[in-house]
Parts: C-alpha cells; sequence; structure tokens
C-alpha cells in the first residue's frame, strides 16, 4: 500500500480539490491512503473561533463563515442535493454544541475539540468527490485508529495501540482520513501538534508496512533553501533520512520534524513532490549511495534570544540548568539554539504557546535575564567553510555557533 498526504494548499478551492483526482489519475490511484489537511486556512479561522469563545466574543459569526467556506467549495464540486451538503452541516452543528454544553475551562482541551474538525471536514469533502469521480475509496475517521496520550495539542502518540488498530484495515481498497489529530483513551479529540499532518501520513506509513510515502506540496521538493527567501536555492534529488532529519530539526518547514524516524524505522521510501507538476520527480529521501550533502539555507523566523545569568556572579552550575530546563518543559517553549559560558547561558527559543513572559517571570526569582523578541535563526548545513565571510553580509549577529558541518547564527 501506498500513502499520500495532501496539504492545506492542495484542497484550498474547488479547483485544487478536483487537481487531487488529476494527480492520482497519474500516480495510479489503487491501494492507497489518503491524509488530508484541514482546507486552506481553515486551522487558522477554527483557531480564532476558540479564542473568540475563551474572550466571549460571539464565536458563531466565526463558525458560519468557516462553514460558508465549505459549502461554496463543495458547490463547485457536487450537485445541489448530494448528501456530502448534509454532512458538512452536521460537523459545524458538533461544534456549535459542543461549545455550548462545555464546561472545561482548559484552552488547550477545548482547542483540540473544535480545531481538529477541519480535518474531519475536508477529508470528508476529498473522499466523497473521489468516490464522485470513480476513485473507490473508504473514508475514515483517524481518532479510531491514532491513539495518544491526553497532552492536548502534543498528543503523544501510542505506538502499540496504534499499530494494533492500523493494521486491522484491509490493504486490497483504498481510503481517505486525516492528518494532524487522534484521539486519547477516553475518546476525546488530541491534536498531535501544528503542522503534523506529516506525522500522521508517516505514523499509517509505519503502521501500514507501505512501499511508500509521498507528501505533496506546492514546491517542486525539498531545496537548499526556501525559494522565497534564497533565490539560488535549488532541488535536492536524494537526501538521506539522517540529512532530512537535520534539517527539518534546524527548521526547515518543508518537512514536519517527526515525520522522518517511523520512516527510517523502516527504511520506507519517503517522497517530497509537487501537486502542481505531479510528473517531476521531487526529492525521495532515503537510504541510497546517491545521496546528495549540499550547501543548505534554512531561516527559522520568530524567535526569541534569552540571556540568563546569576545574580551574584555564580557558574552556572547543573542544579541551574536543571531548574532552566524544567521550566522550558512547563512552558513548552522549545530550544532552538543554546551557548554557555561559565557564568551565563543564551538560549534561542521557539514560544508556540505564547509563554515567554511566565518564564521569564518564573526565572526572575533566581537569575537575570535580558529577553530579546523578533530575532532569526539561521542556518547553513554543509557549510563551505573556506568561505564563511559570505554568510555574515548584512546581518546582525547575536549569537553565533559553528561546528563541522554546520554554522548557525540568532541574527536581527
Amino acid at each position: 500500500m501506498k500513502v499520500f498526504k495532501f496539504g492545506g494548499a492542495s484542497v484550498k478551492d474547488a479547483d485544487s480539490v478536483s487537481n487531487v483526482a488529476k494527480v492520482l489519475e497519474s500516480q495510479t490511484f489503487d491501494k492507497c491512503l489518503l491524509v488530508v489537511s484541514a482546507m486552506g486556512k481553515t486551522t487558522n479561522a477554527l483557531e480564532r473561533v476558540v479564542e473568540d469563545y475563551f474572550q466571549n466574543v460571539d464565536y458563531k459569526i466565526g463558525v458560519e463563515e468557516i462553514k460558508d467556506f465549505h459549502i461554496k467549495i463543495a458547490s463547485g464540486l457536487f450537485p445541489e442535493h448530494h448528501k456530502v451538503f448534509a454532512e458538512i452541516a452536521l460537523f459545524f452543528d458538533d461544534i456549535d454544541a459542543f461549545l455550548r454544553r462545555n464546561k472545561s475551562p482548559n484552552y488547550n482541551f477545548v482547542y483540540d475539540q473544535v480545531v481538529s474538525c477541519g480535518e474531519l471536514i475536508s477529508s470528508k469533502i476529498l473522499s466523497e468527490y473521489l468516490n464522485q469521480k470513480g476513485f473507490a475509496n473508504q473514508w475514515l475517521d483517524a481518532r479510531d485508529y491514532i491513539k495518544t496520550d491526553n497532552t492536548s495539542r502534543e498528543g503523544q502518540v501510542d505506538w502499540e495501540a496504534t499499530e494494533a488498530l492500523i493494521s486491522t484495515l484491509g490493504l486490497s481498497q483504498s481510503y481517505v482520513t486525516q492528518g494532524f489529530i487522534g484521539s486519547d483513551a477516553h475518546n476525546f479529540s488530541v491534536t498531535l501538534g501544528r503542522e503534523g499532518s506529516d506525522y500522521s501520513a508517516a505514523i499509517f506509513a509505519f503502521c501500514l508496512n507501505a512501499e511508500t510515502l509521498t507528501i505533496w506540496k506546492d514546491v517542486p521538493g525539498v531545496m537548499t533553501g526556501d525559494p522565497r527567501k534564497f533565490k539560488e536555492a535549488t532541488l535536492l534529488s536524494n537526501i538521506s533520512y539522517e540529512e532530512a532529519i537535520e534539517m527539518a530539526y534546524y527548521g526547515a518547514s518543508v518537512i514536519h520534524p517527526k515525520t522522518l524516524q517511523p520512516l527510517k524505522q523502516k527504511n520506507i521510501p519517503f517522497f517530497v513532490k509537487s501537486f502542481l507538476e505531479p510528473e517531476k520527480a521531487g526529492t525521495k529521501v532515503g537510504s541510497g549511495s546517491d545521496n546528495e550533502y549540499r550547501e543548505s539555507y534554512i531561516l527559522k523566523e520568530n524567535q526569541i534570544l534569552v540571556r540568563i545569568s546569576t545574580k551574584n556572579f555564580s557558574f552556572i552550575a547543573e542544579e541551574h540548568l536543571s531548574f532552566i530546563f524544567s521550566l522550558l518543559a512547563k512552558y513548552k517553549i522549545k530550544i532552538s539554539l543554546m551557548q554557555n559560558s561559565a557564568i551565563s547561558l543564551a538560549l534561542c527559543l521557539e514560544d508556540k504557546y505564547a509563554h515567554i513572559d511566565e518564564f521569564n517571570r518564573d526565572l526572575g526569582k533566581e537569575f537575570k535575564t535580558e529577553i530579546i523578541p523578533k530575532v532569526s535563526l539561521f542556518t547553513v548545513r554543509n557549510a563551505d567553510t573556506n568561505n564563511t565571510l559570505k554568510f555574515y553580509e548584512n546581518k546582525t549577529v547575536l549569537l553565533e555557533q559553528i561546528s563541522k558541518r554546520t554554522i548557525q547564527m540568532v541574527i536581527q
């Protein structure tokens, strides 16, 4: 069985959904499992609904706008009285019913119950459209197959339970399901982290012992840099799992960081291809002697630089580091780069959940801190160390770190 993943940009409107069918026709749609993201910017819109709900703003206006958006897409794909319109309405009725009855003050729990609906709706529309076009498939609710703990917005997969459930799927037919979502032991929705649909596809591929996994993007494949930021960026035709994992860790947005490990464990070839040019080869990630190690550039924006020092100029010892790391874990703040000296520690941080003020408040009880927001982490992989000056041109460098194959600098 082959696993395909289509992101939000590939199903952003009716024309895009119909293009998915063209892509599948070019790939021979048979014994496939399709993982699909929410349509266009639906996730962002549902996040605003949750914010409005907690701020006692009329969230129903946002829900209706999102519903109208999906009805418009469906109207461009189906005849007027197709059953999909009633099914779309039911999903939005569920959102409204949940928010009216909800008693939980837990923002992250409510987030997962509401935002997960984006993938459920998009996958239902795609599944019905493909059946209409002759691509026979069965719609699956991913929450019945991907089981997690109850860590809202960052669900940790229960691999044993998940593999047991997914292994019950018949391998002689095709399926359409959702990315980004699973469920806990009580069957409440749990999301797998922002942009987690790639990870969902890897979970299904791993558990199905898939022949291949292909992720369809609006770019030609994995490139040596984001072409919107680096004009000299070129396509990487073949890279190793290890190189892809490193690039994802450093912030290459084309691959979700958690995607690669399950594939590497079973040596499942992974392709990144363009849904705009499906006939082109794209990038293959896997084992092979033809893997490339070319100079690549990654710019990770919206980072925060924190400089920490002891109030009495004593050494930053192991117990200090333990306290700092415990706070980072508590507030779910990720370290992108770390550099320490005897009396100071510099951290380049990614604060997805806007907890930096609370983190800084707790740190201030024991340490002196300096916070520099809105910085970027610029990483050069496989750098030509004989010509490093070019990397510093027109940049204000606040922190740098150089290893054998990688140069990193925090810049303004």
